[in-house]
């Protein structure tokens, strides 16, 4: 029996030090080698700028039109996708129809299908020829290469976020609170008062990971934004053009600012989500 006590005391010995190489080397792996040495580029090769250098690199006029433009088409896009990944998800989990796979499938071909096919696509549909530019056309509605089309590709790019946020959430909420909540005559406002409050972390939560990743598309805007300057020149085609004239410094430093700003929005949208939530774990 003391030996094997001994061998089973070696034995979780083992299996604790292999855990903790095993944690070790994929928090290594991944703050280290996915996150922090990238990020710590940005700053190495921004560091060769002044500060009078880098203030100036970020106020012209062309840098701070496209900072407008990523900035109000990313968050329109997002708060679109905000409500209709809510719907798209509630008709998911709530209702059975024909082919209802194929749609919950097609939620993410936007992961899949490579970005620069994706601009091509819906440049041919939005364009004044296309599919559906063609009818808008008719009322004098440009969609292709304007501000609307950036925000229609950043829709398709960032609904899948949301929906897969939201999704879960609404196939655990039981529809018995929905049901006794329309039985004590609340019907008209049973979304807003009973699912509405269970599914709002995740839902802000799914607004920052579009917001986060419309703000740095690049394959699938650049064809359908027309490229314009002042007008539909989006931050991410500028750092491309800093790059192709080897102006590595002034690239990282618009694109620190874009990493910082992605950051602020995903940061407030954790902490809003864990402020909602603990509300929520505080009034039920």
């Amino acid at each position: 029996e003391t030996l094997n006590g001994k061998f089973g005391q070696k034995k979780a010995g083992w299996a604790l030090g292999l855990t903790g190489l095993v944690i070790g080397t994929t928090v290594f792996f991944e703050a280290g080698v996915v996150v922090l040495i990238p990020l710590a580029s940005l700053v190495v090769y921004t560091a060769q700028l002044s500060p009078s250098e880098i203030i100036e690199t970020l106020t012209r006029p062309r840098v701070l039109a496209s900072f407008r433009v990523s900035l109000l088409t990313a968050f329109i896009a997002s708060a679109i996708n905000a409500v209709m990944g809510v719907i798209l998800a509630w008709v998911l989990v709530r209702y059975k129809f024909p082919l209802k796979r194929i749609l919950d499938g097609m939620i993410e071909l936007p992961f899949a299908l490579p970005t620069a096919v994706a601009g091509i696509a819906l440049t041919s549909l939005t364009a004044d020829t296309g599919l559906i530019g063609k009818f808008f056309a008719r009322f004098g509605i440009h969609i292709a290469y304007t501000r609307v089309g950036i925000t229609f590709a950043l829709i398709f790019i960032g609904i899948p976020f949301v929906v897969r946020t939201v999704q879960p959430v609404l196939e655990k909420l039981d529809p018995s609170y929905e049901e006794a909540a329309g039985v004590l005559g609340a019907s008209r406002t049973i979304f807003w008062s009973v699912v509405f409050p269970e599914i709002r972390p995740a839902v802000i939560t799914g607004f920052g990971l579009a917001f986060g990743r419309c703000l740095g598309e690049y394959g699938s805007v650049v064809f359908i934004a027309g490229n314009q300057p002042f007008q539909t020149e989006i931050t991410p085609l500028i750092i491309m053009s800093e790059l192709q004239e080897y102006d590595y410094a002034s690239a990282t430093a618009i694109a620190l600012v874009m990493l910082i700003v992605a950051f602020l929005i995903l940061f407030l949208s954790n902490w809003v989500q864990a402020r909602s939530s603990k509300k929520l774990k505080g009034g039920s």
